[in-house]
Protein backbone atom coordinates (compact mmCIF):
# COMPACT_ATOMS: atom_id res chain seq x y z
CA UNK A 1 0.00 0.00 0.00
CA UNK A 2 1.06 3.49 -0.29
CA UNK A 3 3.13 5.67 2.15
CA UNK A 4 2.94 9.13 2.21
CA UNK A 5 5.26 10.86 4.97
CA UNK A 6 6.10 14.27 5.79
CA UNK A 7 8.22 16.26 8.70
CA UNK A 8 7.59 19.42 10.03
CA UNK A 9 10.82 20.54 11.37
CA UNK A 10 10.86 22.00 15.32
CA UNK A 11 6.87 21.58 15.74
CA UNK A 12 5.77 19.66 19.01
CA UNK A 13 2.55 18.66 20.28
CA UNK A 14 2.28 16.77 23.19
CA UNK A 15 1.46 12.64 21.92
CA UNK A 16 -2.33 12.71 23.33
CA UNK A 17 -3.04 15.60 20.79
CA UNK A 18 -1.21 13.83 17.94
CA UNK A 19 -3.20 10.50 18.77
CA UNK A 20 -6.66 12.87 18.89
CA UNK A 21 -5.48 14.21 15.01
CA UNK A 22 -4.50 10.52 13.59
CA UNK A 23 -7.49 9.51 15.12
CA UNK A 24 -9.91 11.82 12.84
CA UNK A 25 -7.28 11.47 10.16
CA UNK A 26 -9.20 7.72 10.17
CA UNK A 27 -12.15 8.27 11.07
CA UNK A 28 -13.69 8.07 7.51
CA UNK A 29 -11.96 5.02 6.43
CA UNK A 30 -9.71 5.83 3.55
CA UNK A 31 -6.37 5.97 5.60
CA UNK A 32 -5.38 2.22 6.58
CA UNK A 33 -2.58 3.70 9.01
CA UNK A 34 -1.85 7.56 10.48
CA UNK A 35 1.22 7.59 12.54
CA UNK A 36 1.72 11.19 14.06
CA UNK A 37 4.92 11.46 16.57
CA UNK A 38 8.23 13.41 17.59
CA UNK A 39 11.24 12.49 16.08
CA UNK A 40 13.03 10.57 18.60
CA UNK A 41 15.22 7.66 18.26
CA UNK A 42 12.72 5.48 19.85
CA UNK A 43 10.18 6.44 17.80
CA UNK A 44 11.83 6.25 14.52
CA UNK A 45 12.41 2.43 15.49
CA UNK A 46 9.03 1.77 15.74
CA UNK A 47 7.98 3.31 12.78
CA UNK A 48 11.17 1.23 10.88
CA UNK A 49 10.09 -1.96 12.66
CA UNK A 50 6.44 -0.89 11.00
CA UNK A 51 7.93 -0.30 7.85
CA UNK A 52 6.76 3.48 7.98
CA UNK A 53 10.21 5.21 7.97
CA UNK A 54 10.77 6.47 4.71
CA UNK A 55 13.77 8.46 3.87
CA UNK A 56 12.28 11.79 4.57
CA UNK A 57 11.84 10.72 7.83
CA UNK A 58 15.41 9.50 8.60
CA UNK A 59 16.84 12.90 8.85
CA UNK A 60 14.35 13.66 11.83
CA UNK A 61 15.55 15.01 15.08
CA UNK A 62 13.54 14.96 18.57
CA UNK A 63 11.83 18.28 17.94
CA UNK A 64 10.47 17.30 14.57
CA UNK A 65 7.11 16.13 13.95
CA UNK A 66 7.10 12.50 11.56
CA UNK A 67 3.86 12.37 9.71
CA UNK A 68 3.67 9.05 8.31
CA UNK A 69 0.51 7.71 6.42
CA UNK A 70 -0.41 4.76 4.76
CA UNK A 71 -2.95 3.29 2.37
CA UNK A 72 -5.89 4.88 0.14
CA UNK A 73 -5.61 6.05 -3.63
CA UNK A 74 -3.15 9.55 -3.66
CA UNK A 75 -6.26 12.04 -3.77
CA UNK A 76 -6.94 9.87 -0.08
CA UNK A 77 -3.17 11.10 1.13
CA UNK A 78 -3.61 13.99 -0.25
CA UNK A 79 -6.92 14.72 1.75
CA UNK A 80 -5.23 13.53 4.46
CA UNK A 81 -2.29 15.57 4.84
CA UNK A 82 -3.77 18.56 4.22
CA UNK A 83 -6.27 17.90 7.18
CA UNK A 84 -3.26 17.12 9.44
CA UNK A 85 -1.92 20.53 8.21
CA UNK A 86 -5.67 22.03 9.60
CA UNK A 87 -5.86 20.16 12.57
CA UNK A 88 -2.76 21.33 13.24
CA UNK A 89 -2.76 24.95 12.73
CA UNK A 90 -6.24 25.32 14.67
CA UNK A 91 -5.71 26.35 18.06
CA UNK A 92 -6.86 30.03 16.86
CA UNK A 93 -9.95 30.48 14.02
CA UNK A 94 -9.05 31.66 10.68
CA UNK A 95 -8.05 35.02 10.36
CA UNK A 96 -7.74 36.17 13.83
CA UNK A 97 -4.84 38.20 15.51
CA UNK A 98 -3.48 37.64 18.78
CA UNK A 99 -2.73 40.28 20.57
CA UNK A 100 -0.74 40.75 24.28
CA UNK A 101 -3.32 40.21 25.82
CA UNK A 102 -4.50 36.89 24.46
CA UNK A 103 -1.07 35.79 23.18
CA UNK A 104 -0.32 32.37 24.69
CA UNK A 105 2.57 32.24 27.15
CA UNK A 106 5.55 30.58 25.59
CA UNK A 107 7.50 29.94 28.75
CA UNK A 108 7.20 29.16 32.10
CA UNK A 109 7.75 32.83 33.28
CA UNK A 110 5.33 34.69 30.85
CA UNK A 111 2.94 31.89 32.66
CA UNK A 112 4.11 33.24 35.92
CA UNK A 113 3.23 36.57 34.89
CA UNK A 114 -0.44 35.96 34.17
CA UNK A 115 -1.08 33.46 37.35
CA UNK A 116 1.38 34.40 40.35
CA UNK A 117 0.14 32.27 42.94
CA UNK A 118 0.66 29.28 40.46
CA UNK A 119 2.20 26.19 42.63
CA UNK A 120 2.41 23.61 39.89
CA UNK A 121 3.77 23.52 35.70
CA UNK A 122 2.39 20.63 33.78
CA UNK A 123 4.93 20.05 30.91
CA UNK A 124 4.88 18.51 27.50
CA UNK A 125 7.61 18.99 25.14
CA UNK A 126 10.24 16.41 23.71
CA UNK A 127 11.90 14.46 26.21
CA UNK A 128 15.59 15.76 25.37
CA UNK A 129 14.52 19.08 26.64
CA UNK A 130 11.87 18.12 29.29
CA UNK A 131 14.51 18.16 31.79
CA UNK A 132 15.68 22.03 31.15
CA UNK A 133 12.48 23.07 31.65
CA UNK A 134 11.49 21.00 34.63
CA UNK A 135 14.52 22.54 36.00
CA UNK A 136 13.43 26.35 35.30
CA UNK A 137 10.05 25.38 36.84
CA UNK A 138 11.78 23.79 40.05
CA UNK A 139 13.75 27.02 40.08
CA UNK A 140 10.42 29.27 40.16
CA UNK A 141 9.01 27.29 42.52
CA UNK A 142 6.77 24.75 40.99
CA UNK A 143 5.75 21.16 41.71
CA UNK A 144 5.75 20.04 38.21
CA UNK A 145 3.58 17.07 36.24
CA UNK A 146 5.75 15.78 33.49
CA UNK A 147 3.97 13.96 30.94
CA UNK A 148 7.24 14.05 28.43
CA UNK A 149 8.52 10.41 27.88
CA UNK A 150 12.29 9.69 26.66
CA UNK A 151 13.74 11.83 29.31
CA UNK A 152 17.29 10.50 29.86
CA UNK A 153 17.10 8.89 33.20
CA UNK A 154 20.56 11.04 34.35
CA UNK A 155 18.17 13.81 33.39
CA UNK A 156 15.52 12.33 36.04
CA UNK A 157 17.78 11.71 38.92
CA UNK A 158 19.04 15.47 38.69
CA UNK A 159 15.57 16.62 38.32
CA UNK A 160 14.45 14.68 41.03
CA UNK A 161 17.54 15.45 43.44
CA UNK A 162 16.87 19.18 43.39
CA UNK A 163 12.78 19.01 43.52
CA UNK A 164 13.78 17.08 46.97
CA UNK A 165 15.72 19.85 47.94
CA UNK A 166 13.32 22.27 47.62
CA UNK A 167 10.58 20.28 49.30
CA UNK A 168 8.92 19.95 45.47
CA UNK A 169 6.91 16.58 43.56
CA UNK A 170 8.31 15.98 40.27
CA UNK A 171 5.69 13.46 39.08
CA UNK A 172 7.20 11.51 36.18
CA UNK A 173 8.53 11.73 33.42
CA UNK A 174 6.25 9.62 31.78
CA UNK A 175 3.41 10.53 34.33
CA UNK A 176 -0.27 10.03 32.67
CA UNK A 177 -2.34 10.47 35.96
CA UNK A 178 -2.66 12.47 39.48
CA UNK A 179 -5.29 14.00 41.33
CA UNK A 180 -4.13 16.95 43.61
CA UNK A 181 -6.75 18.77 45.54
CA UNK A 182 -9.50 17.31 43.43
CA UNK A 183 -7.93 18.86 40.16
CA UNK A 184 -7.61 15.80 37.91
CA UNK A 185 -4.19 15.67 36.04
CA UNK A 186 -3.88 13.82 32.63
CA UNK A 187 -6.31 10.81 32.24
CA UNK A 188 -8.09 10.70 35.92
CA UNK A 189 -11.55 10.40 36.59
CA UNK A 190 -14.00 12.84 38.63
CA UNK A 191 -13.99 11.21 42.08
CA UNK A 192 -14.92 12.92 45.43
CA UNK A 193 -12.64 14.42 47.90
CA UNK A 194 -12.10 12.45 50.87
CA UNK A 195 -9.37 11.37 53.34
CA UNK A 196 -7.46 8.74 51.21
CA UNK A 197 -4.32 9.20 49.48
CA UNK A 198 -2.71 7.11 46.81
CA UNK A 199 0.88 7.69 45.58
CA UNK A 200 2.26 5.28 42.77
CA UNK A 201 3.86 4.57 39.53
CA UNK A 202 0.77 3.12 37.68
CA UNK A 203 -1.48 5.29 35.53
CA UNK A 204 -4.36 2.97 34.99
CA UNK A 205 -3.58 1.44 38.58
CA UNK A 206 -4.11 4.72 40.01
CA UNK A 207 -7.47 5.24 38.04
CA UNK A 208 -8.47 1.55 39.09
CA UNK A 209 -8.21 2.36 42.68
CA UNK A 210 -9.33 5.94 42.90
CA UNK A 211 -12.44 4.85 40.94
CA UNK A 212 -13.33 1.71 43.36
CA UNK A 213 -12.52 4.05 46.25
CA UNK A 214 -15.15 6.41 44.92
CA UNK A 215 -17.62 3.45 44.37
CA UNK A 216 -17.50 2.25 47.67
CA UNK A 217 -18.38 5.43 49.30
CA UNK A 218 -14.97 6.83 49.77
CA UNK A 219 -12.78 10.14 48.36
CA UNK A 220 -9.53 10.73 47.21
CA UNK A 221 -7.66 13.63 49.02
CA UNK A 222 -5.07 13.21 46.48
CA UNK A 223 -3.42 10.91 43.76
CA UNK A 224 0.17 11.77 43.22
CA UNK A 225 1.79 9.58 39.87
CA UNK A 226 5.50 8.92 40.04
CA UNK A 227 6.13 7.94 36.64
CA UNK A 228 7.54 4.30 36.09
CA UNK A 229 10.93 4.34 36.34
CA UNK A 230 10.98 6.27 39.91
CA UNK A 231 10.91 2.94 42.03
CA UNK A 232 14.30 1.90 39.89
CA UNK A 233 17.71 1.68 42.24
CA UNK A 234 18.95 4.32 39.69
CA UNK A 235 16.37 6.97 40.89
CA UNK A 236 15.92 5.83 44.67
CA UNK A 237 11.96 6.59 44.79
CA UNK A 238 12.49 9.94 44.90
CA UNK A 239 9.08 10.91 44.11
CA UNK A 240 7.15 7.89 45.80
CA UNK A 241 9.12 8.71 49.24
CA UNK A 242 7.98 12.75 48.91
CA UNK A 243 4.68 11.81 48.17
CA UNK A 244 4.83 9.70 51.19
CA UNK A 245 5.85 12.06 53.21
CA UNK A 246 3.23 14.48 52.12
CA UNK A 247 0.47 12.58 52.63
CA UNK A 248 1.91 11.61 56.00
CA UNK A 249 1.72 15.26 57.08
CA UNK A 250 -1.19 16.50 55.29
CA UNK A 251 -3.86 17.00 57.67
CA UNK A 252 -7.00 15.62 55.21
CA UNK A 253 -5.13 12.41 54.62
CA UNK A 254 -6.36 9.63 57.17
CA UNK A 255 -5.09 6.54 54.82
CA UNK A 256 -2.67 5.91 52.29
CA UNK A 257 -2.23 3.57 49.75
CA UNK A 258 0.52 2.60 48.02
CA UNK A 259 -0.16 1.39 44.02
CA UNK A 260 3.17 -0.10 42.03
CA UNK A 261 4.69 -2.78 40.48
CA UNK A 262 7.36 -3.46 43.05
CA UNK A 263 10.31 -1.54 43.45
CA UNK A 264 13.46 -2.61 42.97
CA UNK A 265 15.12 -3.23 46.42
CA UNK A 266 16.68 -0.52 47.80
CA UNK A 267 13.42 1.44 46.83
CA UNK A 268 11.57 -1.38 48.26
CA UNK A 269 13.10 -1.26 51.84
CA UNK A 270 13.00 2.24 51.69
CA UNK A 271 9.44 2.74 50.93
CA UNK A 272 8.48 0.13 53.24
CA UNK A 273 10.12 2.21 55.94
CA UNK A 274 8.73 5.28 55.50
CA UNK A 275 5.53 4.20 55.17
CA UNK A 276 6.31 2.38 58.40
CA UNK A 277 7.07 6.07 59.96
CA UNK A 278 3.67 7.42 57.94
CA UNK A 279 2.04 7.44 61.64
CA UNK A 280 -1.10 6.55 59.65
CA UNK A 281 -2.71 3.04 58.02
CA UNK A 282 -0.71 2.42 54.61
CA UNK A 283 -1.89 -0.35 51.99
CA UNK A 284 0.38 -1.59 50.00
CA UNK A 285 -0.22 -3.49 46.23
CA UNK A 286 3.38 -4.35 44.64
CA UNK A 287 1.87 -6.20 41.76
CA UNK A 288 3.27 -9.33 42.37
CA UNK A 289 5.35 -9.05 45.57
CA UNK A 290 2.84 -9.76 48.52
CA UNK A 291 3.73 -7.40 51.79
CA UNK A 292 3.33 -9.04 54.86
CA UNK A 293 0.41 -7.06 57.03
CA UNK A 294 2.18 -5.86 60.11
CA UNK A 295 1.40 -2.79 62.36
CA UNK A 296 0.08 0.41 60.42
CA UNK A 297 0.84 -1.47 56.96
CA UNK A 298 -2.04 -3.74 55.01
CA UNK A 299 -1.01 -5.29 51.92
CA UNK A 300 -3.13 -6.81 49.11
CA UNK A 301 -2.70 -8.55 46.10
CA UNK A 302 -5.14 -6.82 43.70
CA UNK A 303 -6.20 -3.08 42.72
CA UNK A 304 -9.70 -3.91 44.06
CA UNK A 305 -8.59 -4.84 47.65
CA UNK A 306 -6.50 -1.90 47.80
CA UNK A 307 -9.57 0.14 47.56
CA UNK A 308 -11.54 -1.80 49.79
CA UNK A 309 -9.18 -1.67 52.68
CA UNK A 310 -8.52 2.03 51.97
CA UNK A 311 -12.48 2.53 52.36
CA UNK A 312 -12.74 -0.01 55.74
CA UNK A 313 -9.24 1.83 57.49
CA UNK A 314 -10.85 5.03 56.48
CA UNK A 315 -14.01 3.87 57.86
CA UNK A 316 -12.60 2.84 61.23
CA UNK A 317 -12.98 -0.77 60.07
CA UNK A 318 -10.53 -3.35 60.03
CA UNK A 319 -9.67 -4.62 56.41
CA UNK A 320 -10.84 -8.30 55.21
CA UNK A 321 -10.79 -9.78 52.19
CA UNK A 322 -14.14 -10.35 51.05
CA UNK A 323 -14.81 -13.69 49.07
CA UNK A 324 -15.23 -12.56 44.98
CA UNK A 325 -19.11 -12.73 43.98
CA UNK A 326 -20.73 -14.39 41.90
CA UNK A 327 -20.47 -12.60 38.27
CA UNK A 328 -24.56 -12.72 37.29
CA UNK A 329 -24.87 -14.68 34.19
CA UNK A 330 -21.49 -16.22 34.06
CA UNK A 331 -22.42 -20.50 35.42
CA UNK A 332 -25.43 -19.66 32.69
CA UNK A 333 -22.99 -18.36 30.05
CA UNK A 334 -20.55 -21.51 30.80
CA UNK A 335 -23.29 -23.98 30.71
CA UNK A 336 -23.74 -23.43 26.79
CA UNK A 337 -19.55 -23.43 26.20
CA UNK A 338 -18.46 -26.48 23.98
CA UNK A 339 -16.24 -29.00 25.59
CA UNK A 340 -12.90 -27.72 23.24
CA UNK A 341 -13.46 -24.20 24.07
CA UNK A 342 -10.69 -23.65 27.28
CA UNK A 343 -8.61 -20.70 26.51
CA UNK A 344 -9.00 -17.14 27.79
CA UNK A 345 -8.00 -13.84 26.28
CA UNK A 346 -7.49 -10.92 27.58
CA UNK A 347 -7.54 -7.64 25.69
CA UNK A 348 -6.68 -5.00 27.59
CA UNK A 349 -5.75 -1.47 26.83
CA UNK A 350 -4.24 -0.33 30.54
CA UNK A 351 -0.79 -2.34 30.60
CA UNK A 352 -1.63 -2.46 34.50
CA UNK A 353 -4.42 -4.74 34.02
CA UNK A 354 -2.96 -6.91 31.49
CA UNK A 355 0.16 -8.06 34.73
CA UNK A 356 -2.86 -7.92 37.08
CA UNK A 357 -4.59 -10.08 34.92
CA UNK A 358 -1.52 -12.57 34.52
CA UNK A 359 -1.24 -12.46 38.45
CA UNK A 360 -4.34 -13.96 38.90
CA UNK A 361 -4.24 -16.62 36.32
CA UNK A 362 -0.94 -17.74 37.89
CA UNK A 363 -2.45 -18.36 41.10
CA UNK A 364 -5.44 -19.90 39.33
CA UNK A 365 -3.02 -22.32 38.00
CA UNK A 366 -3.25 -21.26 34.60
CA UNK A 367 0.03 -20.45 32.20
CA UNK A 368 -0.49 -17.56 30.56
CA UNK A 369 1.26 -15.87 27.58
CA UNK A 370 1.76 -12.08 26.88
CA UNK A 371 3.38 -9.79 24.92
CA UNK A 372 4.24 -8.14 28.52
CA UNK A 373 4.72 -11.15 30.53
CA UNK A 374 5.61 -11.80 34.28
CA UNK A 375 8.49 -13.56 32.66
CA UNK A 376 10.32 -13.57 29.65
CA UNK A 377 9.86 -17.36 29.00
CA UNK A 378 5.72 -16.77 28.15
CA UNK A 379 6.86 -13.82 26.03
CA UNK A 380 4.85 -13.56 22.98
CA UNK A 381 6.55 -12.55 19.75
CA UNK A 382 5.83 -8.45 18.62
CA UNK A 383 2.62 -8.82 16.35
CA UNK A 384 2.07 -12.33 17.16
CA UNK A 385 -1.31 -14.05 17.92
CA UNK A 386 -2.63 -14.77 20.74
CA UNK A 387 -1.60 -18.43 22.16
CA UNK A 388 -3.26 -20.62 24.81
CA UNK A 389 -4.10 -18.59 27.70
CA UNK A 390 -3.70 -14.81 27.17
CA UNK A 391 -3.47 -11.09 28.65
CA UNK A 392 -1.98 -8.77 25.69
CA UNK A 393 -1.62 -5.08 26.06
CA UNK A 394 -2.60 -3.36 23.02
CA UNK A 395 -1.37 -0.04 24.38
CA UNK A 396 2.08 -1.58 23.74
CA UNK A 397 4.32 0.44 21.19
CA UNK A 398 4.15 -2.34 18.94
CA UNK A 399 0.30 -1.72 18.26
CA UNK A 400 0.16 2.13 18.27
CA UNK A 401 2.48 2.46 15.64
CA UNK A 402 -0.09 4.89 12.55
CA UNK A 403 -3.09 4.37 15.73
CA UNK A 404 -3.91 6.32 18.76
CA UNK A 405 -3.96 4.43 21.75
CA UNK A 406 -6.86 2.25 22.39
CA UNK A 407 -8.32 4.46 25.48
CA UNK A 408 -8.95 6.63 22.62
CA UNK A 409 -9.30 4.42 19.31
CA UNK A 410 -10.87 1.40 19.85
CA UNK A 411 -9.98 0.16 16.07
CA UNK A 412 -7.55 -2.32 17.44
CA UNK A 413 -9.68 -4.14 20.09
CA UNK A 414 -12.25 -4.66 17.62
CA UNK A 415 -10.08 -6.34 15.03
CA UNK A 416 -8.57 -8.74 17.65
CA UNK A 417 -11.75 -9.49 19.18
CA UNK A 418 -13.39 -10.46 15.95
CA UNK A 419 -9.69 -12.17 15.71
CA UNK A 420 -10.80 -14.28 19.12
CA UNK A 421 -14.41 -14.75 18.15
CA UNK A 422 -13.24 -16.91 15.18
CA UNK A 423 -11.00 -19.27 17.35
CA UNK A 424 -12.93 -22.54 18.15
CA UNK A 425 -10.71 -22.94 21.63
CA UNK A 426 -11.68 -19.45 23.41
CA UNK A 427 -14.29 -19.54 25.58
CA UNK A 428 -13.84 -15.83 27.12
CA UNK A 429 -12.59 -12.53 26.08
CA UNK A 430 -11.95 -9.97 29.24
CA UNK A 431 -11.86 -6.25 27.81
CA UNK A 432 -11.59 -3.11 29.85
CA UNK A 433 -13.17 -0.07 29.39
CA UNK A 434 -11.65 3.17 30.53
CA UNK A 435 -13.63 6.23 31.33
CA UNK A 436 -12.53 9.52 32.09
CA UNK A 437 -10.73 12.87 30.98
CA UNK A 438 -8.76 12.22 27.99
CA UNK A 439 -10.33 8.87 27.06
CA UNK A 440 -12.44 8.46 24.17
CA UNK A 441 -15.75 10.46 24.36
CA UNK A 442 -18.19 6.51 24.37
CA UNK A 443 -16.13 3.82 24.39
CA UNK A 444 -18.40 1.04 25.31
CA UNK A 445 -20.89 2.79 22.58
CA UNK A 446 -17.62 2.11 19.72
CA UNK A 447 -17.19 -1.39 21.40
CA UNK A 448 -20.38 -2.48 21.66
CA UNK A 449 -21.07 -3.23 18.01
CA UNK A 450 -18.16 -5.28 17.82
CA UNK A 451 -19.53 -7.47 21.37
CA UNK A 452 -22.35 -8.64 19.19
CA UNK A 453 -20.91 -9.39 16.21
CA UNK A 454 -17.97 -11.54 18.00
CA UNK A 455 -21.16 -13.29 20.09
CA UNK A 456 -23.40 -13.55 16.87
CA UNK A 457 -19.71 -14.78 14.91
CA UNK A 458 -19.60 -17.79 17.38
CA UNK A 459 -22.95 -18.32 17.69
CA UNK A 460 -23.15 -18.92 13.89
CA UNK A 461 -20.67 -21.69 14.57
CA UNK A 462 -22.67 -23.24 17.05
CA UNK A 463 -20.49 -22.28 19.91
CA UNK A 464 -21.08 -19.18 23.10
CA UNK A 465 -18.14 -16.63 23.87
CA UNK A 466 -18.38 -15.47 27.39
CA UNK A 467 -17.49 -11.48 27.02
CA UNK A 468 -16.51 -10.26 30.24
CA UNK A 469 -15.63 -6.39 30.55
CA UNK A 470 -15.41 -3.90 33.37
CA UNK A 471 -15.67 0.04 33.52
CA UNK A 472 -12.86 2.23 35.55
CA UNK A 473 -14.84 5.21 36.15
CA UNK A 474 -17.52 7.06 38.13
CA UNK A 475 -20.65 8.42 37.35
CA UNK A 476 -19.52 11.90 37.41
CA UNK A 477 -16.98 11.25 34.69
CA UNK A 478 -17.40 12.90 31.12
CA UNK A 479 -18.66 9.03 30.12
CA UNK A 480 -21.40 8.59 32.75
CA UNK A 481 -20.74 5.10 33.85
CA UNK A 482 -24.24 3.72 34.28
CA UNK A 483 -24.45 4.70 30.53
CA UNK A 484 -21.08 2.88 29.64
CA UNK A 485 -22.29 -0.11 31.42
CA UNK A 486 -25.94 -0.15 29.74
CA UNK A 487 -24.31 -0.09 26.49
CA UNK A 488 -21.85 -2.98 27.48
CA UNK A 489 -24.92 -5.83 29.06
CA UNK A 490 -27.00 -4.57 26.25
CA UNK A 491 -24.65 -6.07 23.78
CA UNK A 492 -23.70 -9.28 25.71
CA UNK A 493 -21.28 -8.78 27.84
CA UNK A 494 -21.34 -9.63 31.56
CA UNK A 495 -20.23 -6.94 33.67
CA UNK A 496 -17.62 -6.93 36.53
CA UNK A 497 -17.56 -4.93 38.92
CA UNK A 498 -13.60 -4.65 38.62
CA UNK A 499 -10.28 -5.26 37.28
CA UNK A 500 -9.55 -8.38 39.66
CA UNK A 501 -13.18 -9.56 39.45
CA UNK A 502 -13.18 -9.82 35.32
CA UNK A 503 -9.91 -11.82 35.79
CA UNK A 504 -10.92 -14.24 38.34
CA UNK A 505 -14.18 -14.69 36.31
CA UNK A 506 -12.53 -15.58 33.61
CA UNK A 507 -10.39 -17.81 35.44
CA UNK A 508 -14.09 -20.11 36.41
CA UNK A 509 -14.25 -20.52 33.02
CA UNK A 510 -11.24 -21.89 31.86
CA UNK A 511 -11.18 -24.32 35.34
CA UNK A 512 -14.62 -25.13 34.65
Amino acid sequence: MPIRAALKKNFYKDSVALMRIAQQVLADGCIGRASLVMGTPANKDILAQAGLLTDALVPAQPADLMIALEGGEEAALDGAIALIGKLLAGERPAGAVAGVADMEPRSIGMALERQADASLAQISVPGPYAGAETLKALRRGLNVFLFSDNVPLAEERAVKALAARKGLLVMGPDCGTAILGGVPLGFANAVRRGAIGVVGASGTGLQQVTTRIHALGGGVSHAIGTGSRDVYDEVGGTTLLAGLDLLARDAGTKVIVIVSKPPQPRVLDAALERARAAGKPVVVLFLGARVESIGNLHGVATLDEAAAAAVALAEGRAPRRAEPEALPGLDAAMAKLAPGQRLVRGLYSGGTYCTEAQLVWRDAGLETWSNAPLDAAHELAPGARAAGHSAIDLGADEFTVGRPHPMIDPSMRIERLSAEARDPEVAAVVLDVVLGYGAHADPAGALAPAIREARAQAARERRELVVIAFACGTEDDPQPLSHQCAKLAEAGALLAPGSAAAALAAARVARR
